[in-house]
């Protein structure tokens, strides 16, 4: 599918907000607690400063005890328009050291794919199209990223509730699929022991798991959600036409050298690889 190539070219250039030093350092300078409390302000800033209850609905793969412990009180010490304004700025200056700053045509054509957008349903995109656009044009590009793949993740929400699972169940789909492993995805989502396997076995009495591999059941549920995710998807590639396969053209090598420069780590809590 054209939408699974888009995104798998450019969240890598999204995800350098999550591992780059420089996202760190601005998000403890402007107060900020614990790499945790940076990640969900930072992620969720543009909606204002939503408590955890939406937060986790937004997020739908969190354990709601994780994101409790970083919100509300992340407010307490940053404004949520200033953790917007630093994310953006930290983000532009760390693809300016892993990439250069000659990027106009790559950004001109991602925006052209963002205007193409629907935010129906899709709260977290619609929250992150609504920042005033940066003057630098790594900031243009680091903010259509991820607007794009925000309304990616807001339209899988959306595929795997219509699909009767819950965000630890869409995961375990993941794992189940042998996209990523659970050693490298339940440190990072905040769920016990204790939770995890009840998710496990809710979705073995329903037929989806052999064990901890999908049956064919399983994996029909699994290609549905996917399907779905594509298509909810396709605005913006269906917007780009040929232009895509220059887009393409562009943003690999970049995403490429973060991979490289081992920014992003392989494996990884969203199971994007090396394009």
């Amino acid at each position: 599918m054209t939408a699974r190539r888009l995104w798998a070219a450019v969240e890598p250039l999204h995800a350098v907000a999550y591992f780059a030093p420089e996202t760190a350092a601005a998000a403890k300078a402007v107060g900020l607690r614990g790499y945790w409390m940076g990640y969900f302000a930072g992620r969720l800033a543009p909606l204002g400063p939503v408590g955890p209850g939406p937060a986790t609905s937004v997020l739908f793969g969190f354990a709601p005890g994780m994101v409790a412990r970083a919100l509300p009180d992340a407010w307490s010490f940053a404004d949520p328009a200033d953790v917007v304004r630093t994310r953006v700025e930290a983000v532009s200056d760390a693809l300016r050291n892993l990439v250069g700053a000659d990027h106009q045509e790559l950004a001109d054509l991602l925006e052209r794919a963002v205007d193409a957008c629907r935010f129906d349903g899709r709260p977290l995109a619609a929250a992150w199209a609504a920042v005033p656009k940066p003057a630098d044009v790594l900031g243009r590009l680091w903010l259509a990223t991820t607007i794009l793949r925000e309304h990616r993740g807001d339209g899988h929400v959306l595929a795997a509730v219509h699909a009767g699972l819950s965000g630890l169940e869409t995961t375990l789909t993941h794992i189940g699929d042998g996209v990523i492993g659970r050693a490298d995805v339940q440190p990072h989502r905040g769920w016990t022991d204790v939770e995890w396997d009840a998710a496990v076995e809710s979705l073995r009495d329903r037929g989806l798991l052999d064990g901890d591999r999908l049956t064919p059941a399983g994996k029909a549920v699994r290609q549905r959600v996917e399907d779905d995710t594509d298509r909810l998807a396709s605005a913006p590639v269906e917007a780009l036409g040929d232009d895509l396969d220059r887009l393409l053209e562009l943003a690999v090598p970049l995403s490429r050298a973060v991979f490289d420069a081992g920014v992003v780590p392989v494996p990884n809590p969203m199971g994007v690889s090396r394009p």
